[in-house]
């Protein structure tokens, strides 16, 4: 590489965070095409608590009384003319008022019977129940208000409180609210990574909130940053767990539920939707630290809504065959949601319960960061990830990388981001040789690694030492 590359890249390097951070990559925020894809989780802003809500309140409609009054007084004008008529014709027709009065008598009769046959039919209104959980017959269609009706037993809100320094240099809080769904009946729990993200680093409580309004302190049993999955454990017995259906299944068009805890106080809300597209590679920014991760999902344009992150998607057998993750957020742009498909995250969810981490996941051992295009083109460098650091012992010290290496490829895999080169490391498991492509000193070279396992993340509860109900997608 060349003096000047040199030269500038310490500069690069001044204007990042002096702390590491605990995983593997850490990412740059990058000029990726779709910039506005956002978590799905909810932390409010410039809202004070006595701020007023900006809900939609509808005009108050009239007094019903007065309403009934002038219908009551109306019929008995109309009652009166009748009669009046009823008379003058008996006066005058002698027999003919007398079959209109039975011809009326005979009209009375047949509106009775029309009553009793469901025609006009007033009832009182039904008394409003808490929904309750129905088994769920394979393949059957539920209607939506059985889905939602069964979600409410399956789906949780989730909710920390974090805490800051605010402008003034005082300690403050503030909610970071999230969803999630019952993975088995003793109390685990699947949500997005990102939800919980805050409360793992910090160390803050996490609580876990079910439709009947019972609340939890929450452990957290493992989590998977890459898949943007965690596993919490809540203390509890006899819960309704989740059905997973088979999102290899799904098609474009057929309808789909999602149901969240959105803006972190509209819990259990349902929204319905269709699946609008399938295998869409989703890059998605974390809105505090602006780390990056790309993802396979599916596209949907149910409503979602920040607070929704880690909720489920069900089918219409009520079988959870996603968990929202993103929207896309932009002026003038409604029903963009996404969702990862239920069956990339299975094995992960398994792992995470039984172990409390992902075995066998693939590691470089290095800290990587993008070299964009422009930064390229002014550097005289080319695009790819940048190694600014090594594990030492790790596979990629042993197989002779350097700092200051750019990787540009692997296993012929174009890479042109950090994110890329994470995203196609997820191919491979611990053990596997892989070839990159790396650009040093002005020439490109090619060296084989094997990956490292991956060490399981600290701060991480370990599940109890006992065997654990796995958690498979219907085939």
């Amino acid at each position: 590489m060349n003096d000047k590359s040199n030269d500038n890249i310490s500069g690069i390097e001044a204007g990042r965070s002096a702390s590491p951070q605990s995983s593997e990559y850490r990412y740059t925020k990058e000029d990726i095409p779709h910039h506005s894809y956002m978590d799905a989780s909810y932390a409010p802003s410039g809202e004070g608590p006595e701020a007023p809500r900006s809900y939609y309140t509808p005009p108050q409609k009239p007094p019903a009384a007065k309403k009934e009054k002038e219908k009551k007084a109306n019929k008995n004008i109309g009652m009166v003319q009748l009669i009046c008529a009823l008379l003058i014709c008996a006066l005058l027709g002698g027999l003919g008022g007398g079959a209109i009065v039975s011809w009326l008598d005979s009209s009375q009769n047949s509106g009775s019977d029309a009553v009793s046959q469901g025609q006009v039919v007033v009832t009182a209104a039904p008394v409003e129940q808490a929904p309750t959980a129905a088994p769920v017959v394979t393949g059957s269609i539920l209607s939506g208000s059985e889905i939602y009706s069964l979600g409410c037993m399956q789906a949780v809100a989730i909710t920390t409180e974090i805490t800051y320094t605010n402008y003034f240099g005082m300690q403050t809080s503030m909610p970071v609210s999230g969803s999630g769904f019952i993975a088995t009946e003793d109390g685990y729990i699947v949500t997005n990574y990102h939800v919980i993200e805050e409360a793992q680093k910090g160390g803050y409580d996490i609580s876990v909130v079910l439709y009947s309004g019972e609340s939890y302190k929450a452990k957290i049993i493992g989590t998977e940053e890459q898949n943007d999955i965690a596993v919490l454990k809540i203390d509890a017995k006899g819960l309704s767990a989740a059905t997973l259906g088979n999102s290899g299944n799904m098609q474009v068009g057929e309808t789909v539920y999602a149901i969240g805890n959105p803006l972190g106080e509209l819990s259990f809300t349902m929204t319905s939707g269709m699946v609008s597209a399938l295998d869409r590679e989703i890059t998605t920014s974390n809105s505090n630290t602006g780390a990056t991760i790309t993802n396979n999902m599916f596209q949907i344009d149910a409503a979602v809504n920040q607070g929704n992150s880690g909720g489920p998607v069900y089918n219409v057998r009520g079988e959870v065959i996603g968990i929202v993750t993103a929207k896309y957020t932009s002026t003038g742009v409604e029903g963009l949601g996404f969702a990862i498909p239920i069956n990339d995250v299975a094995s992960i969810v398994n792992e995470l319960t039984e172990k409390g981490y992902v075995s066998g996941k693939p590691s470089f051992g290095i800290i990587a960061t993008t070299v964009e295009q422009s930064i390229a083109q002014y550097f005289n460098m080319v695009e790819g990830a940048y190694i600014y650091s090594i594990n030492s012992g790790s596979c990629s010290e042993n197989a002779g990388l350097a700092v200051g290496d750019i990787i540009t490829a692997i296993d012929g895999f174009e890479v042109k981001s950090s994110s890329a080169l994470t995203s196609q490391k997820k191919k491979y498991n611990a053990g596997d040789t892989v070839t990159l492509t790396i650009y040093r000193s002005g020439e490109y070279l090619e060296v084989d690694v094997v990956l490292d396992e991956e060490v399981p993340a600290s701060g991480v509860s370990k599940p109890e030492p006992k065997p654990q109900p796995s958690v498979v997608p219907k085939q």
